[in-house]
């Protein structure tokens, strides 16, 4: 296990200033997450700094860390600065810098508050950061008493940080809407800042109660009562509550969120108390739907049933028997008309695909049951804002239910199921813009290799997800300019030399924060069918990040990638060339330089000059083969001439040498 690092090494300092003493535990102070104290490095030395630390699968709030950036405001803890660095066990993660609480949460020690500390040590400053966090269309979504501080009594509170984490991840179901609480943890979006007064108006319950209303109870039980019942019954039942905050609390906890009063009222409590909307109390029925999560009494508590539960859902309505208890028992003919239609939809739908039938009949059936619901496909609930966070958490669980957990979600981008969902509730949102984002998210799927698919819309989705990819064991990889120096470490491992230095999980995460330059260079990853190609692409996606980032010398990345050149320099023909080819790929690594080694390995020019020298040598050698194979054909043909030629020749001289004799002898 690797050792704490001290808050004075400079690779740690967050921000260019912040340095993270994991030494220096603050409990209680992260609203749920790891916190720690904070040594400002700058000349100015801020104290009484923090740093929350994100967990696996719930990466940070990029959106509301952008926004809230550069600001300040009294009573919420606004974010300094955001980066990596390491906690308690030498882990690395990223975390969130801000000012520390100014004392012991609300939590810390219950007990029942009087109207006036309530008005004005809670409410109202509570409802000023919401105001302005409003004017920077934000939300906090993680009110709740352990998150809330203040310095001592008479203090006005402080709302904790909550920009670690995914909106409404560590919320309990006490302090959520229905239409939140229902959802996955890690899907239930930003929501509206109706959500936050709402998580307001439960604490002013519990501090007005001195204790926690229906602790102990099972959160399905809780948003069961909840939908049954209405939020402030179900909360407050028979306890009395101050007058005033009895009437600020009912609204607050009304079940409609354009019923809550904003935050602009509320710092006004005078104000908010007139302002009352009467809401019309939900239809019972005359006798109950028995479902296996319950009895359904009501609308609300029908939709949510066959949300949980959409195999039996989905029976129950082919079947009519909820077309025959919205008209025999609820008395609701209207609603029946419209579940039915949607029932007829089915059978079109269900020509192809089964599954995707019975998805958009539930899907639609619960949102036409209970317009305040979220978008529920095949079990699982969510906003659709929260589906990056949701495909984050699926990742990271693995396992049996983390790999459900993905498939549902694939199947939900596949179908385009939060377009088809929109359509059906154009007064929570603009149907054309969710319709135009679903099927870019389902385009987004659908591209080949390793540049699209589930991974690249889960990265595209989480500005601040780190790379999932296992070279990256032990390091944070969540912004693009974090890549290369982190393939420089890994590069130091002579372990991690033996594979490509971008895999799967690495190309979709370059592909989701680049640009389209490197669309085909990624995509083709997946479909080369040589080493040598392989080698080539890689170099040059490479070689492009080092040359757009300006992120300086890789010398044990390049030295990786030259190991890995060997099938780039297997193709070139001339021995010589080869090997003088080697040797300078060898020198530009030493230097760091990407872009200089592709320019050796992947030279068009000097590839066409070997190609057209080797063509050459072939040509040559075919000649001489052929020269040779002439020779070797008419050796015989040459040794009968050769014979023959020798015979006369020996004839002729013999005939010579007796002629001669002839004459000498007629002389003498």
């Amino acid at each position: 296990m690797a050792a704490p690092p001290t808050p004075d090494d400079p690779s740690l300092l967050i921000g260019g200033s912040y340095a993270v003493d994991a030494a220096r535990p603050l409990p209680g102070a992260g609203g749920g997450l790891p916190a720690f104290a904070v040594a400002d490095r700058r000349s100015s030395g801020r104290t009484g700094l923090m740093a929350v630390q994100s967990l696996p699968g719930a990466p940070p709030r990029a959106m509301a860390l952008n926004a809230l950036a550069g600001w300040a405001e009294e009573g919420l803890l606004v974010p300094l600065a955001h980066g990596p660095a390491r906690g308690a066990q030498g882990e690395a993660a990223w975390f969130v810098v801000s000012a520390a609480p100014p004392g012991p949460s609300l939590a810390a020690t219950l007990r029942p508050w009087n109207e006036h500390d309530l008005l004005d040590c809670v409410l109202r400053p509570a409802a000023l950061a919401l105001e302005a966090l409003e004017t920077r269309r934000v939300t906090h979504r993680a009110i709740r008493p352990d998150n809330m501080f203040r310095a001592g009594p008479g203090a006005s509170v402080v709302l904790g940080t909550a920009w670690s984490a995914p909106p409404a991840l560590h919320q309990p179901t006490l302090y959520e809407p229905p239409y939140s609480a229902m959802c996955l943890p890690s899907g239930r979006g930003n929501g509206t800042i109706a959500d936050d007064v709402y998580a307001l108006g439960v604490v002013l319950v519990v501090l007005a109660l001195g204790r926690v209303p229906l602790e102990g109870m099972e959160p399905a039980a809780i948003l069961r009562r909840k939908l049954a019942l209405g939020s402030y019954t179900a909360l407050v039942g028979d306890e009395r509550l101050p007058p005033v905050i009895s009437d600020l609390v009912r609204g607050m906890l009304a079940e409609d969120p354009e019923h809550r009063p904003p935050p602009v009222l509320l710092a006004d409590p005078a104000t908010a108390r007139a302002r009352r909307v009467a809401a019309r109390p939900m239809r019972r029925a005359q006798r109950s739907l028995d479902m296996a999560s319950g009895p359904a009494w009501d609308v609300r508590t029908l939709a949510h049933a066959i949300a949980v539960d959409p195999d039996e859902g989905g029976r129950l309505l082919r079947g009519g028997t909820v077309d025959r208890w919205l008209r025999r028992s609820l008395g609701d003919s209207a609603l029946a008309v419209r579940v039915d239609e949607i029932v007829r939809l089915r059978p079109s739908e269900g020509a192809t695909d089964e599954a995707r039938a019975d998805g958009l009949l539930t899907m639609r059936a619960v949102a036409a049951l209970d317009p305040l619901a979220p978008l529920s496909w095949r079990g699982v609930a969510l906003w659709p804002d929260g589906l990056g966070p949701a495909l984050a958490a699926a990742e990271t669980m693995g396992g049996p239910v983390g790999n459900l957990l993905a498939e549902r979600l694939a199947d939900l981008v596949a179908n385009e199921a939060a377009g088809a969902w929109a359509a059906l509730r154009p007064e929570r949102g603009d149907p054309t813009q969710m319709r135009s984002e679903a099927r870019h998210r389902r385009a987004t799927t659908r591209l080949r290799g390793w540049s699209g698919g589930l991974a690249r819309l889960r990265y595209g989705l989480n500005p601040l997800l780190p790379c999932s990819s296992p070279m990256f064991a032990g390091h944070v990889v969540a912004r693009l300019q974090d890549l290369l120096p982190a393939l420089e470490v890994v590069a130091a491992r002579p372990e991690a030399r033996r594979e490509r230095p971008i895999d799967r999980e690495i190309a979709a995460f370059i592909a989701a924060r680049h640009d389209q330059r490197f669309e085909g260079e990624l995509e083709g990853l997946a479909d080369v069918a040589s080493s040598e190609q392989a080698m080539l692409l890689q170099l040059r996606v490479l070689a492009g990040l080092q040359r757009r980032l300006e992120c300086g010398p890789l010398p044990a990345l390049a030295g990786w990638l030259a190991e890995q050149a060997a099938p780039a320099l297997a193709v070139w023909r001339n021995r010589s060339r080869r090997e003088a080819l080697e040797h300078a790929v060898g020198e530009v690594a030493r230097s760091g330089q990407l872009a200089p080694m592709m320019a050796l390995l992947d030279n068009p020019a000097a590839r066409a000059a070997d190609a057209r020298g080797f063509q050459a040598a072939g040509e040559a050698v075919q000649r001489i083969d052929a020269e040779l194979a002439a020779l070797a054909g008419g050796a015989e043909s040459r040794s009968e001439t050769a014979r023959r030629i020798g015979h006369e020749a020996a004839l002729g001289v013999a005939m010579m040498a007796v002629t001669v004799a002839v004459v000498a002898m007629a002389l003498s």
